[in-house]
């Protein structure tokens, strides 16, 4: 649940510029989110949104997509707690997780926007990740063992 509501809270910001936490709350009470001050507050603070200036002169909340070398420590440490093992098969990565923490990986590797990834499906276990091409599978590959070494991505 509160997975879901992280991304949606991403999301509605990326869509709309809001302004308040209130407005935030009415946004996700809309979307079907029963949410509290506090909750959106601890969400704010879980998720590291900033305001910026946006071109307007107003102050909206934005979120800082983590990027190519800036994989935080929550990121990897969740992937590092996740992780089990990966293969490919052509360009259908499948990593293998600890019971109950494909959601949580998967929502990472989404959140790390690399541009070779086209998407992610999680189950219990097993994320399944579609991939350009099999060149960009091993690329990715790569990457993701680079994170779990403890290198930049």
């Amino acid at each position: 649940m509160k997975l879901d509501r992280h991304r949606k809270i991403v999301d509605l910001i990326q869509e709309f510029e809001i302004e308040t936490q209130e407005e935030l709350a009415r946004r996700l009470h809309a979307a079907g989110y029963a949410v509290t001050q506090s909750t959106i507050s601890r969400d704010i603070r879980e998720l590291n949104l900033k305001k910026a200036v946006n071109r307007q002169g107003k102050l909206v909340y934005v979120s800082e997509k983590i990027r190519d070398g800036e994989a935080s420590e929550r990121y990897a440490r969740i992937l590092k707690g996740a992780f089990v093992s990966m293969d490919a098969a052509q360009n259908i990565l499948v990593v293998r997780t600890v019971p109950g923490m494909a959601m949580a990986a998967a929502a990472v590797l989404d959140e790390l926007d690399w541009e070779e990834v086209l998407g992610c499906i999680a189950g219990d276990d097993t994320i399944m990740c579609v991939v350009r091409s099999e060149r960009h599978c091993r690329t990715v590959m790569e990457r993701l063992r680079s994170v779990l070494d403890g290198m930049e991505a």
